[in-house]
Order: C-alpha cells, then structure tokens, then sequence
C-alpha cells in the first residue's frame, strides 16, 4: 500500500571539482558575501515546508566547511555529508546507498539535484514531489523557444530537429527511494559505470516512463566564469 504522506529528502550533489570553470575551489563553494552557491541551494530546501531532511554527497575535504556553511546559513534541515566518488555517476550512488545504509524506506521521496543549480524554486520542489507521489517519478525539463540545427561537420548544417521533440533536462529529478536502488541495480548489472545523471542513467537502463515537471530558465547551471557572473547578479533577487 503507497504511503501518500512520505518522508522526502532532498539529496544535493556537490562532489564536482569544476574544472571547466578553472576556478581554485569547486563551483559549488564558490561565495559571494560569505554565503556559497551550495548554501544558497540549501535556502531553497530548507524553505520547503515538505522537505524534512538534507543530505550533501561532496568530498570529506570539504565537510568541515560545509558544516560552517550550514551554521552561517542556519540550516536546520541539514542532516549529514556523503563522501563524493570519483564521478558524478560514483557520487550519486554513494549517496543513494548511504540513503539504503540510514534505513531510508522504500516509500520515501528522494529529491535528487545539482547543488549548482542555486535558483530552483518552490513551484520547481513543489512540483517534483506532486508528481513523483502521483506517478512514481518526476523529471524537471525545459522546453524550447529556438530552433536546432543538425551538423555533421561543425561547420554547416545539414537539417533541422522539430524544436517541439526536444526538451533539457534539468534537476531535480525525483524518484521513490525503491525506484533508485532498483535502477541502480540494473545499471550494476548492465555493467553501466559512467552516467551523466540520474536522468541519463534511469533512460539506459529503460526506466519508465518518466513524468515531466516545468524548468525554468533561471534554473540554470552554473559550469562556466560566465555562469557565475550571471549567478552573482542575480542571486539577490527572489525568484522563488
């Protein structure tokens, strides 16, 4: 029998390195005015009146910081750091699997985002847990306003895709936590070791189908100096 008043948690994924920021400390440390894109991110979560806990997957170098972060932020909902792998494929199932290792039931609602997405919303959050308590999973995605091109060359065109068969997938991406161990089995199984995502990774081992929520443009991730740029300008404003 489904559970329709389960525990959620929000797991955010911060073990990246940002190389392609080329910045002295990973993207997701990065501070303006003392606060860290991470802690932002964190705000997000902690205003969510159904969100009861949240657990950071980074690397242990940097718990004592997220610690200080989560203390500057007042963080209540904070509940432990997970050690980070080598990729952002070992990252996520690290923390998955601590998620197993706490005793997390399978009914539980894991929201599953990229601690450098710092300006997802409530209507985002609010959303992927409606879904995913509705249908099983949610996948926050955007829609296209422009056209794509297709090259085979680099150089010129050689056709076009139909803006309307295409969507970006974004974060959060939220499953129950049964549905997590179960595509991380099958990947294991597969022999599947280097997923860009979750939303990657729940498509090659044909999860599904896999339920849309609304992204936002201001949802954006933050990979390279430009990113950043546009984040520090930004990051006063409410959006949410």
């Amino acid at each position: 029998m489904r559970n329709d008043n389960p525990n959620i948690i929000a797991l955010l994924l911060a073990g990246g390195n940002g190389l392609r920021l080329q910045s002295a400390r990973p993207k997701q440390f990065i501070e303006a005015e003392g606060e860290s894109i991470l802690l932002h991110t964190m705000k997000n979560f902690e205003l969510h009146p159904q969100i009861s806990e949240i657990w950071v997957v980074c690397n242990p170098e940097w718990n004592s910081y997220v610690a200080k972060q989560v203390a500057l932020g007042h963080i209540t909902k904070f509940h432990r750091c997970v050690a980070s792998g080598e990729t952002a494929h070992n990252s996520l199932i690290n923390g998955i699997y601590a998620l197993a290792d706490a005793g997390t039931t399978g009914d539980t609602i894991v929201v599953v985002h990229e601690s450098v997405r710092p300006f997802v919303s409530q209507r985002i959050i609010s959303s992927n847990i409606l879904t995913c308590k509705e249908y099983g999973n949610a996948v926050t995605a955007l829609y296209s306003h422009e056209s794509y091109a297709q090259t085979k060359n680099g150089t010129t065109t050689q056709g076009y895709i139909p803006r309307e068969q295409l969507i970006r997938a974004q974060t959060p991406i939220t499953f129950r936590m049964n549905s997590l161990l179960g595509i991380i089995q099958k990947a294991k199984l597969q022999g599947i070791q280097a997923s860009q995502s979750l939303f990657t990774l729940a498509n090659e081992v044909e999860y599904g189908p896999l339920h849309l929520v609304e992204g936002s443009m201001l949802n954006f991730k933050i990979t390279l100096p430009m990113d950043v740029e546009v984040y520090k300008r930004l990051r006063d404003i409410n959006y949410n």
